[in-house]
């Protein structure tokens, strides 16, 4: 991991990352049968391939669980933007060190050489979206120091996905994450990392994928981390107001497990 200043660099900089539901009908122990799959088969089998580093498969939080950054309200949310399949309830994520890495083969290609057992298992997937996204910017927080093995994607994240309102507001949302957002999480207590990322494949343009050590540290310590500072709480709101999320963004979600590849 290098380190330049406020920002860091490691060896992961390239992002698979897909959201899906699974049915509402789906008894329990079919559900954990679907997880184990993930975990023992499907990542694995990723993980196989040429250049990709880890793999890790998140739950997202019910809505009432959690309370959003700065309190809410501070986002308008489009609902279900058109087009734009509607699965969150978990994440499944690859890194590795460029993209090539994830879509060669693409998704399709991939999955159309499994053996039918997995293809059942990927067909009980619902509104399944995804992005295939490169990093433009890292800071490491003090939660890091807890965070073994370094590479290992945190037990707990924040995961934003979201287009920009108008492009011309994007050259001061990049100025806000380089000036204020990612330098201010380096002394948030529970922080771990916190990743920028941008889009070569996907609805989604933008990222922004935070880590934490738990849960319990990201409502602590980031929800209102903001406040003291009245003059950032307002850039904050006008950086953020008219940004087009995809559903259910900004998730909050606990990690179920991750896999490093062995030589990693």
């Amino acid at each position: 991991m290098a380190q330049f200043g406020n920002f860091a660099q490691g060896l992961d900089r390239a992002y698979w990352l897909s959201w899906f539901n699974l049915p509402a009908n789906l008894n329990e122990k079919s559900r954990q049968a679907f997880l184990d799959w993930v975990q023992d088969s499907y990542v694995p089998k990723v993980l196989k391939r040429d250049r990709v580093l880890w793999g890790a498969l998140y739950a997202s939080q019910p809505t009432a669980s959690f309370t959003p950054l700065g309190g809410g309200g501070r986002i308008s949310h489009k609902k279900n933007p058109k087009g734009v399949p509607i699965g969150d309830r978990y994440i499944l994520m690859f890194g590795a060190p460029d993209v090539y890495a994830l879509v060669n083969p693409m998704p399709d290609e991939f999955h159309a050489k499994l053996a039918k057992t997995d293809k059942k298992m990927l067909a009980l997937r619902q509104e399944e979206r995804h992005n295939f996204m490169l990093e433009e910017g890292r800071i490491e927080g003090p939660g890091m120091a807890n965070n073994k093995p370094h590479m290992a994607p945190a037990p707990a994240i924040q995961l934003g996905s979201f287009n920009s309102g108008d492009w011309n507001n994007e050259e001061e949302q990049a100025a806000w994450y380089a000036r204020w957002r990612l330098p201010s999480l380096t002394k948030v207590k529970g922080c771990v990392r916190v990743r920028k990322l941008v889009s070569v494949a996907g609805w989604a343009k933008h990222a922004c994928f935070y880590e934490f050590n738990s849960l319990e540290a990201r409502e602590k310590y980031f929800v209102y981390y903001e406040k003291p500072n009245k003059k950032m709480v307002k850039w904050s709101t006008d950086v953020v107001r008219d940004t087009v999320h995809a559903p259910g963004s900004a998730n909050i979600a606990s990690r179920l497990f991750y896999c490093l590849k062995s030589n990693t």
